[in-house]
């Protein structure tokens, strides 16, 4: 019994011992010094964050709520805010598959040009959104590659909504890709090659057993994707030809707008405000998705 009290008393000691002593890692700057650096982190997020999204609120409910809802209803808004948001609709679902597909092949498979695929993943990040929209121009306007055939067959794709899509589709296909490979390079095949045994369908298994385990990281590229294409402008100035009404997304609106300053100035700041607002919407369900992912990806560690 007396040993038995003294291996509990040392270890009783061990443990009063590990918790007083300084966690490796700990800062060990002064006080002030990290004061400081606090402040000039935050200085910074409010002089280059938060003062310009107050600003734009400000300005877009200076005239009040009726002037804001006025301009937001305008008919050339409501086309902006159709268009930003079909072109949405059809491109981050065709990023989701695109995304779905190459990370399972590059995760799960071995074949030639595997590195090829990974590195042209990335090529939207390398590569000016401008510079993408001129290649759409560059193949299916009047004077392109495609051009002829296509004004022959009455089809127009570069100054209307196709070509919009097309380039939005283009600088936003990195993201949900991105997203699944690592996570899905991460994560163990004992479940998928036990209902493989037990004599599940490839889809099957994909369906219940690989997509529950990404579905935080798949929604986490999704909220990026949609993100990036309702904000995108460089690629969709290119190919949209600004034409009022019709081929304006919400980004293009607003600069028209803006152009316009001396007439419209709370039209522009309102469609700017509501991008806003969309970007914080999106930085929230960004903020929980990434929590769920982080608590999904420590579960295995911590069992």
């Amino acid at each position: 019994m007396s040993q038995q009290a003294t291996q509990s008393a040392v270890a009783i000691g061990a443990s009063v011992q590990s918790r007083r002593a300084p966690r490796v890692g700990a800062t060990t700057e002064p006080r002030a010094v990290r004061w400081a650096l606090t402040a000039i982190a935050l200085l910074f997020l409010g002089l280059f964050l938060v003062l310009p999204l107050v600003a734009v609120f400000y300005q877009a409910l200076a005239k009040g709520v009726g002037a804001y809802l006025n301009a937001l209803t305008d008919p050339d808004a409501l086309s902006a805010i159709k268009l930003t948001l079909i072109t949405a609709v059809i491109a981050v679902p065709l990023n989701v598959v695109f995304g779905l597909c190459a990370s399972w092949a590059i995760a799960k498979f071995e074949f030639r040009g595997k590195s090829l695929l990974t590195t042209l993943i990335d090529l939207p990040f390398s590569v000016s959104p401008v510079i993408s929209g001129l290649i759409y121009v560059l193949m299916f306007g009047a004077q392109g590659w495609f051009g002829p055939w296509l004004q022959d067959r009455n089809v127009q794709i570069i100054f209307a909504a196709p070509g919009i899509v097309l380039a939005t589709v283009f600088v936003t296909f990195p993201f949900v890709a991105r997203e699944l490979i690592p996570l899905m390079q991460a994560q163990d095949a004992d479940e998928e090659e036990a209902a493989r045994v037990l004599g599940a369908s490839g889809w099957q298994i994909f369906r219940r057993v690989t997509l529950p385990n990404v579905k935080w990281g798949l929604l986490y590229g999704v909220i990026l994707c949609n993100a990036r294409a309702m904000g995108e402008f460089g690629a969709g100035s290119v190919v949209s030809g600004h034409i009022r009404g019709q081929t304006n997304t919400m980004p293009l609106h607003v600069e028209i707008l803006y152009n316009e300053y001396n007439f419209v100035a709370a039209f522009a700041f309102a469609v700017a405000s509501l991008l806003a607002l969309l970007a914080l919407v999106t930085l929230a369900l960004k903020l929980i998705a990434q929590r769920r992912l982080t608590q999904t990806s420590s579960e295995p560690a911590a069992s």
